[in-house]
């Protein structure tokens, strides 16, 4: 029992990583003048790859599939994660493949402070991820990773988050795997017992394409005020915003939370601001929307002393984990700010409206590319 219980301290999240400060890293810092040149983090490693307050780390501990292209991945995170985040929110994952850290933001599907059972109580968190026949990483998390692997984290954040306590009345529409983000919020609202008169209209291709089917039946059995409708496009085609006056009389007086393709969001947006809605509508893209591109170019990482030939559709945050280069992110949106660097020399060009910045400007990566040669100051 004293083994199991010092096995959990030393593997649950410390009070913070390494630049929060906090008693136990003032001990680290102790023992790392005695431990020089190595850090404690050095010998720590050694032990349990998740014992370091340089970096999140995590384990995966379960690779569920969901449908035949997606699945969920159980991860157990090691010191310094915050399991307070709010439902909704994404986390930053990298991998090791072939010698190089791929990185993406993924929705978690967990509520806060989620244990399993048969898990030894420890917290957990999940994601779930669907292969896009253009994703590398995304195919590779659904059919090559394997249990046992470690990984990179970054703090849970985003703005696409359920308050707590829920709305009274809300409305989810969903598609795809625009469903992750909300299935968040539904185990949330289902584990603190406060599912309040909640609507759900997800679409999917086919009953088979349906990440979560079974749950979202049982949550529907289990809670009279849950209503989850499922719309199968192969069978109906795309679900028509004019049918919401008959599927829900009453959408209009529901917090909305969407998710799913850009075209549908932009169709969703523009209904409700037509109703004069727009301030009961929270909108979570996966992908952003390119009206230019850049002219492409030769992108050197000055600090890193890397360099890579790019096309204009490359995101100068995609050149940058190209060759290894260690990039701040965040929603790779251009919503959240986390990726901005400072353009050394050269132009890159905003991938949204294709407005060109120049040598000393701030850039955000991910939806900026090279426009010509150019050269940032990481």
């Amino acid at each position: 029992m004293v083994f199991k219980n010092v096995r959990e301290w030393l593997e649950a999240p410390a009070a913070g990583v390494a630049e929060r400060g906090g008693r136990l890293n003032v001990l680290r810092g102790a023992v790392a003048r005695v431990t020089t040149p190595l850090l404690p983090d050095d010998y720590l490693h050694l032990a349990n790859p998740l014992w370091s307050a340089r970096e999140l780390r995590g384990r995966i501990v379960e690779v569920r599939k969901e449908t035949a292209d997606s699945a969920t991945l159980v991860i157990k995170p090691g010191w310094g994660f915050d399991f307070k985040y709010q439902p909704g929110q994404y986390v930053g994952i990298g991998i090791l493949v072939e010698g190089r850290w791929h990185w993406r933001s993924y929705s978690l599907t967990c509520p806060p402070n989620w244990t399993e059972p048969g898990r030894g109580g420890g917290r957990l968190i999940s994601i779930a991820v669907k292969a896009m026949p253009e994703g590398f990483l995304s195919s590779h998390l659904v059919g090559g990773v394997s249990e046992g692997t470690i990984v990179r984290l970054q703090a849970p954040q985003g703005g696409f988050v359920l308050p707590d306590p829920p709305p009274e009345k809300v409305l989810f529409l969903t598609a795809g795997s625009g469903i992750t983000p909300v299935m968040a919020m539904l185990r949330a609202m289902d584990r603190r017992d406060r599912v309040t008169d909640v609507a759900h209209l997800h679409s999917a291709r086919t009953a088979e394409d349906v990440m979560f089917g079974a749950e979202l039946r049982d949550m529907h059995d289990r809670h009279p005020t849950f209503t989850s409708h499922l719309h199968l496009t192969g069978e109906n085609g795309k679900f028509a915003l004019a049918d919401l006056d008959e599927r829900f009389p009453d959408w209009r007086e529901r917090d909305t939370w969407a998710c799913g393709p850009a075209g549908m969001l932009d169709e969703i947006e523009s209904h409700w601001r037509a109703a004069g809605l727009s301030d009961q509508l929270h909108v979570e893209r996966f992908e952003i929307a390119r009206s230019a591109v850049g002219e492409g170019g030769t992108v050197t990482f000055g600090r890193a002393d890397r360099s890579v030939e790019v096309d204009g559709a490359t995101s100068l945050l995609e050149a940058g984990e190209s060759v290894g280069v260690q990039m701040p992110f965040g929603c790779r949106m251009g919503i959240c700010q986390t990726c901005v660097v400072t353009l050394s020399s050269g132009h890159a060009r905003d991938l949204r409206n294709g407005e060109e910045r120049r040598e000393g400007d701030k850039v955000q990566t991910c939806i900026s590319a090279a426009a010509g040669n150019c050269t940032l100051d990481i």
